[in-house]
């Protein structure tokens, strides 16, 4: 068993860290907000640090899931960040969403101070989380992610290197730009079904068997229909991924026309009130239409 610290406990780290400590590691967790340490540690046990710096202190490893770049930086290099506690031989786990620009240059920090860097995003929502079924796409050195990987596999169902320091982030950012046009084109469909007087559960049940299923199919139609969005993955959080993968498209040369058609959707369901909804609400966008 490791010895274990996590930091940022959201609606994905609260349980991804609960995991740990019911896998018998030894786990200390950071949050911003302390409240949500203390509910964790008198729900779960373990122990509780006020700095991401004393949490990583005597750490074999360092699991992060926190908001964005600034966050991650903050944590990691900040004035009370992990990396000052860390011991040399150590190994930093980011399961935080992020550019792969700010992925490799704390990478390089890390390997300044003898520490092990590896960008680990996940998808699968809060569900995915709960249930520790999450899947997990990694960037970085091999032997890094040998040591992390038994860790890992406490709260994933998969969990794979995809390449040098980045390509996680990067892999994550086929998974943000795959779903956007899925939850789009979903929402399209069933709003048509709608309008053509059609029972949406008897279509789903329906088309969910052939080509057009799809987690998003399985998981969100029923919310859909019932206009209820108060729940799973954020909008306010898809802009800023998708911010991120257009950002990144620029710099490769991608072409991401459908991409960044559905971020202006979005876009429209912020103006709605919507940025807390979850981001299966773009069928919200086009009732307002009506």
């Amino acid at each position: 068993m490791a010895k274990i610290a996590f930091l940022g406990l959201g609606v994905m780290g609260y349980p991804m860290a609960g995991h740990l400590q019911a896998a018998g590691h030894e786990v200390t967790v950071y949050n911003r907000t302390a409240a949500k340490a203390e509910a964790w540690v008198a729900q779960h046990g373990g122990a509780m640090a006020p700095t991401p710096n004393e949490a990583a202190q005597g750490a074999d490893f360092v699991m992060a899931c926190v908001g964005n770049d600034d966050d991650l930086r903050m944590v990691c290099t900040g004035e009370d960040g992990a990396f000052h506690g860390m011991a040399e031989g150590t190994t930093f786990v980011d399961h935080t969403t992020v550019s792969a620009k700010v992925t490799r240059e704390l990478y390089a920090a890390g390997q300044a101070q003898g520490i092990a860097f590896v960008d680990a995003p996940i998808s699968g929502g809060q569900a995915g989380a709960e249930n520790g079924v999450l899947s997990i796409m990694c960037g970085g050195d091999q032997a890094a992610y040998d040591a992390a990987e038994p860790i890992m596999q406490v709260y994933s169902k998969i969990c794979r290197r995809i390449g040098d320091s980045g390509a996680g982030q990067m892999t994550k950012m086929c998974n943000q730009i795959a779903i956007a046009g899925l939850v789009q084109g979903l929402s399209e469909a069933l709003h048509f079904a709608e309008k053509a007087g059609l029972d949406g559960r008897s279509v789903v049940e329906v088309i969910s068997q052939g080509a057009a299923g799809s987690w998003q199919m399985a998981n969100r139609y029923e919310t859909m229909l019932d206009d209820h969005f108060d729940h799973g993955f954020a909008v306010d959080w898809m802009r800023k991924d998708l911010g991120i993968c257009l950002e990144t498209a620029n710099e490769t040369g991608a072409s991401l026309p459908v991409t960044a058609l559905v971020d202006q959707f979005y876009k429209d369901v912020q103006k709605l009130g919507g940025g807390r909804w979850d981001t299966s609400s773009l069928i919200k966008r086009l009732r307002a239409l009506d």
